[in-house]
């Protein structure tokens, strides 16, 4: 049986960095990184964006070339799934019964798309976007496609959207909330992507639920609650993920929607440390509100946090969250966490299409969402680190930076 001093289950974001990170620190011990797609470590963002556009080839997604995992002495194991955890022997177990021992385990699996459980959902033509044959397979129907139906007003969907139309693609989005990006922004932020897609010819409908999905073998349209029938030759479905924890939660790891773990990232189960999606942790800067964080930075931190710990350096997780999403020309920059926000402030102009949502708690800076401002996106980041206090005319004054705000010329 094969052992690893360090064995990362996981081969996107968090699990890579967790092995480079390992190397840097000079770790001279046995890595093994299992993933479950053929493909080396790559990065995930540009699926929806970049990549789906044409823009970018794979290799210049890949998050290092394949050399550099064979010149650092890291094993990978690609295109194996790990059925199982046994703590107790310290090993996991591949779909097809081999075992493979380990002296620290690091679990980065993520999780994988939330599907439709209506009728018509295993339909050809009916694609989630989560990894490269996801949207490969996109990429090889789109000759054929004229209108694409997508379900769900998030990140992933509003993106996919706004490249389809690029194509020229008819595109149709379903939102069941009553704005777009409800979970993970503001009113005001929602409502101008909205009118940002409409301006660019999206049939963006809110508050509407799906039936079922029409066609014989291949999807051919999208029922509504109400009876409407939308047609359309692709359904791209973005509503979340699934944590990838089972495994672990089958092995008597606490958790549930994530495995849960502490302040340095540590499971319930000795030896075993969970990070990036699948990882719910007390989030500081969500009051340690418990929560799973979707992110490149949530996944690279994590993983350095980690790296560090297992190389005797034990290290907290404490970073300041950071997202971004692209959209015709139009880049979105968040940092903090609005959840639980109470107030808020806009800075600058929306129809200027350059401006600030900035949120607050308690009279606190908590988080910020930055369209095409990335001067505010990078100087706010000490407003949401320090837990900031100004007066809301403060803020939305553009004619003050944020650095001088925060250097305290205008503190309050």
């Amino acid at each position: 049986m094969q052992h690893y001093d360090v064995l990362i289950v996981g081969g996107g974001h968090s699990g890579a960095q967790a092995a480079i990170a390992l190397r840097q620190a000079k770790f001279e011990g046995s890595v093994a990184i299992i993933g479950d797609e053929t493909e080396y470590p790559y990065e995930r963002p540009p699926l929806s964006k970049d990549y789906f556009a044409g823009d970018k080839a794979f290799e210049r997604i890949l998050i290092r070339p394949p050399a550099f995992w064979a010149e650092r002495s890291i094993d990978m194991l690609m295109g194996r799934r790990v059925e199982s955890v046994d703590p107790v022997a310290q090993q996991v177990v591949f779909s097809d019964g081999e075992q493979v021992g380990y002296g620290q385990l690091v679990w980065a699996t993520g999780g994988s798309p939330r599907r439709l459980l209506c009728e018509g959902s295993q339909l050809a033509g009916v694609h989630v976007v989560r990894n490269k044959s996801d949207v490969d397979a996109m990429i090889g129907e789109l000759d054929d496609v004229a209108r694409v139906a997508i379900i769900g007003g998030g990140y992933i969907g509003l993106e996919a959207a706004a490249v389809l139309r690029k194509m020229g693609k008819e595109v149709v989005v379903l939102e069941a909330m009553d704005r777009v990006l409800a979970r993970v922004a503001g009113e005001e932020l929602s409502r101008f992507f909205e009118a940002e897609h409409r301006a660019h010819g999206v049939d963006i409908r809110l508050g509407v639920t799906v039936e079922s999905l029409t066609g014989d073998d291949y999807v051919d349209g999208v029922q509504l609650g109400d009876g409407e029938v939308i047609a359309a030759q692709m359904v791209i479905v973005g509503i979340g993920i699934i944590p990838a924890v089972a495994a672990l939660l089958n092995a008597g790891a606490a958790g549930g929607a994530g495995v849960d773990v502490d302040e340095y990232c540590r499971t319930s189960l000795p030896d075993i440390y969970a990070i990036g999606d699948c990882a719910a942790h007390a989030n500081s800067f969500a009051g340690g509100v418990i929560m799973r964080v979707e992110s490149v930075q949530n996944a690279n931190d994590m993983a350095n946090a980690v790296a560090k710990s297992i190389t005797g350096e034990l290290t907290a997780y404490h970073s300041v969250p950071w997202f971004w999403s692209n959209q015709y020309d139009l880049r979105l920059q968040t940092v903090g966490l609005s959840v639980g926000y109470d107030d808020h402030v806009v800075r600058g102009d929306p129809a200027a299409r350059s401006f600030s949502v900035i949120y607050l708690k308690s009279g606190k800076v908590i988080a910020l969402d930055c369209v095409n401002m990335t001067k505010d996106y990078v100087q706010g980041k000490a407003l949401v680190t320090e837990g900031a206090r100004f007066t809301k005319e403060q803020l939305a004054d553009t004619s003050i930076t944020l650095k001088e705000l925060s250097a305290g010329t205008a503190s309050i």
